[in-house]
């Protein structure tokens, strides 16, 4: 078998990268066949994709099975690698091997088939995930984690001038509310190991456990900063109870009462995370905040 890069996944690293993205996926396929020769794998099936990683189901040389992923190093996954080896399999994808200089990783096999998102019930997809959160943020930070204090400065220090990017009322409102709730917060922002981007896509069946998590993007801080990737997964379901505000206040009340979370301060980070997409959006080049994104700030602010 020979390794053979997704289209898909080539285009997305032009589209972001232009052709440093482009030479990246060149070299994927050598890449891959370093770690097979030094870390004694052979291929086992086709390969999988998300936006950045390529994942090569793998077959270690005492038969058991593992998942190889290749990525690029960035910011957000730098951390992947400490932050799984911190947790060892506790909730979480059990790191095998890891490579820092090249952000390879060999990851315990799980069925990537098999999500979340294949729950029929929303809430007790959203119990399962929450439980895992709750493990997964008893871990304090290691050292070299980024800084949820340092993040939420920085986009501070960015609102005038997203602020000043927007037409409508109701948008620059928002984005100063949040940004009000953030600068309660920003001296106090918490130190434990968090994941950054756990909703049920994230969440995968397993051997070891039911389930686990798996492509973290560990950072140091409070865990009301992981709360909203799964608020607003299934934004279908939330829509067709006829009561939004009403629906989101019920998946946030659920998450912070299990995780054992102040209410104000849950809903001041997750208007924090908010802000962080808004700015991200408009950077991007968006003259209107998303409509999830706002419907879910309004909610949550009546609990602050």
């Amino acid at each position: 078998m020979k390794i053979v890069v997704p289209p898909a996944l080539a285009e997305n690293h032009v589209k972001q990268e232009g052709e440093a993205g482009r030479a990246w996926s060149a070299g994927l396929p050598a890449l891959g066949e370093r770690y097979l020769k030094e870390w004694g794998l052979r291929l086992d099936g086709e390969p999988r994709h998300g936006v950045v990683s390529l994942v090569l189901p793998v077959v270690r040389e005492d038969g058991t099975r593992a998942a190889l992923k290749l990525q690029p190093v960035t910011d957000e996954n730098a951390t992947e690698a400490p932050g799984l080896r911190t947790w060892a399999g506790d909730a979480s994808v059990l790191l095998l091997e890891s490579d820092p200089e090249t952000g390879t990783m060999l990851l315990e096999r799980l069925e990537a088939d098999r999500s979340l998102s294949g729950v029929p019930d929303d809430m007790e997809a959203l119990g399962i995930l929450t439980e895992l959160l709750a493990r997964l943020v008893s871990y304090p930070a290691p050292e070299g984690m980024r800084r949820l204090g340092d993040i939420a400065q920085a986009m501070l220090d960015d609102v005038d001038t997203a602020v000043a990017a927007l037409p409508r009322e109701r948008d620059r409102h928002w984005m100063r509310r949040c940004a009000a709730a953030v600068a309660e917060l920003v001296s106090e922002p918490g130190d434990r190991l968090l994941h950054w981007d756990l909703h049920y896509d994230n969440v995968l069946a397993a051997e070891r456990e039911p389930w686990l998590s798996i492509d973290p993007k560990p950072l140091a801080g409070d865990p009301g900063f992981d709360l909203l990737p799964a608020l607003d997964n299934r934004w279908d379901v939330v829509v067709a109870s006829g009561d939004v505000t009403r629906t989101v206040l019920r998946r946030f009340d659920l998450m912070v009462d299990r995780l054992d979370l102040d209410p104000r301060r849950a809903a001041g980070w997750t208007l924090g995370r908010v802000l962080q997409n808004s700015l991200w959006d408009v950077e991007d080049g968006q003259h209107e905040l998303n409509e999830i994104q706002l419907a879910i700030a309004e909610a949550v602010d009546h609990r602050r």
